[in-house]
């Protein structure tokens, strides 16, 4: 064990990555049918699809229903199941968001091939533009997991123009902010 071992400052690259959140154990756990490294691979994709659909503090019908649908056809679960990872996982982004956020991002990085990540780069902005507009709250957790899963920028570049007419900052009146639920009008 060397020093920065010991002071907890290795980087994450001299790190197994064999540890597990406790958002990963949560989620792998609905998926007690499933093999454990598949389980764990789920958990993980599920869990960074959470962090997209919370990334603007509001998780629409469609962005949980794009995440159900993904999840499902990912994993090979009937709707029910699919549904109750989704509510895990972005229960488990929600409440964990910022302290697993990057351990989660480097387990999936360390069970996935470069094609799955990818693939799931394309999901995140699908979930992102399922309810017809990427926030730039969302762009920026997107790029944020690229980054941190170490895929190019020219593949986050092309994944993100795939959804480019959905890019709210592209569109007229971007800035503006849209009224929430709650929001006084008077």
């Amino acid at each position: 064990m060397g020093i920065l071992d010991w002071l907890g400052l290795a980087s994450a690259d001299t790190q197994p990555a064999t540890s597990e959140s406790d958002a990963v154990r949560r989620i792998a756990g609905a998926l007690a049918n499933m093999e454990p490294e598949s389980a764990r691979y789920v958990a993980t994709f599920a869990y960074l699809l959470g962090r997209i659909a919370n990334a603007d503090h509001v998780v629409t019908d469609d962005e949980r229903h794009a995440m159900t649908a993904i999840v499902g056809a990912e994993a090979g679960l009937d709707p029910a199941q699919a549904e109750l990872v989704v509510d895990i996982a972005g229960d488990e982004s929600l409440k964990r968001r910022g302290t697993d956020d990057f351990q989660v991002a480097q387990e999936f990085a360390g069970l996935a091939t470069e094609d799955q990540k990818l693939a799931l780069l394309r999901c995140l902005f699908a979930v992102s533009a399922s309810d017809d507009a990427v926030v730039t709250s969302e762009d920026n957790e997107v790029r944020r997991i690229s980054v941190q899963l170490k895929i190019s920028h020219e593949a986050f570049v092309a994944a993100r123009t795939a959804v480019r007419d959905k890019l709210a900052v592209l569109r007229p009146g971007a800035g503006i902010r849209p009224a929430l639920p709650g929001d006084s009008t008077g």
